[in-house]
């Protein structure tokens, strides 16, 4: 266990996909400790209900503040969708007005205009984060004038968390929901891939997309956000811990399926433990 004296950035997901986040973390804020939660017992969010993905959100996030965090991630595109602004506004001020909850949502959207240059955006994400409109809500904040389009991938968690995003089967739905999208808005430039199990899948999709769209994977994006959050943000820095780079790994369901998971998703052998909550 971390030492109880220590403030370790907490990094919460519905599952495994949040471990590509923390690896561009960790790959570009090594120094900080790291506590890493998965409720994979209760995956995917990505069709549950706004009320459901906030309970079961805001449940970890109260378990990461116990285990001594300052600051929580949600690298997970529906919980930040469905759960983000309802905790910040309404859970945070009761809980402690000083602990931090950010999401992964926001940091993509505000950078977006760096890469496209005609205004047309895709987004590619799961159902739920999709019916949120979540990410056209707040790309037309920054870019008033963008066009977002958008399209639901219910197939491609499982098709990566089932391990078979490499195999012919998994180009079929690749292929039909890349094409949906661009039906939808022939002129899209840039493609956001609003789920964070979807970096597995990048080789496949770009074999589908045409060579002049620029694809925005969630993983540097945010690590570069979080970096550049602290900064500003120096009195919670101070709070974070930096034990040189001390991680734990938690999931509230089997943590040998966890563990083999890890490989995937995060490219290293770790040992998690269970979790109840």
């Amino acid at each position: 266990m971390l030492d109880n004296k220590k403030s370790p950035i907490g990094i919460f997901d519905s599952g495994y996909g949040g471990l590509t986040v923390l690896e561009e973390i960790v790959k570009h804020l090594p120094q900080y400790d790291y506590i890493y939660l998965g409720d994979n017992a209760r995956a995917p969010y990505g069709t549950r209900s706004f009320e459901t993905v906030y309970e079961y959100t805001l449940q970890c996030v109260r378990q990461l503040f116990s285990m001594g965090c300052e600051l929580v991630i949600l690298a997970c595109n529906t919980s930040s969708a469905k759960a983000l602004r309802s905790i910040q506004q309404n859970d945070l001020p009761l809980i402690s007005p000083i602990k931090r909850v950010l999401g992964v949502i926001r940091p993509t959207t505000e950078i977006v205009g760096k890469y496209s240059k005609n205004g047309h955006v895709g987004i590619l994400g799961t159902a739920g984060t999709i019916a949120s409109n979540s990410y056209p809500i707040e790309i037309k904040k920054f870019f008033p004038h963008f066009e977002v389009v958008q399209e639901a991938c219910p197939m491609w968690v499982p098709l990566v968390e089932n391990n078979e995003f490499n195999n012919e089967g998994a180009d079929y739905y690749i292929q039909k929901n890349i094409i949906s999208l661009l039906s939808k808005d022939k002129d899209i430039d840039t493609v956001i891939l609003g789920c964070t199990h979807y970096p597995l899948l990048i080789n496949k999709i770009k074999k589908y997309l045409p060579p002049h769209i620029s694809i925005l994977s969630q993983g540097e994006i945010i690590a570069n956000s979080l970096a550049d959050y602290l900064k500003r943000h120096s009195d919670l820095e101070k709070k974070c811990s930096k034990g040189g780079g001390d991680i734990e790994f938690y999931t509230t369901d089997a943590p040998d399926n966890f563990n083999n998971a890890a490989l995937l998703f995060y490219g290293r052998v770790i040992k998690s433990m269970h979790i109840n909550l």
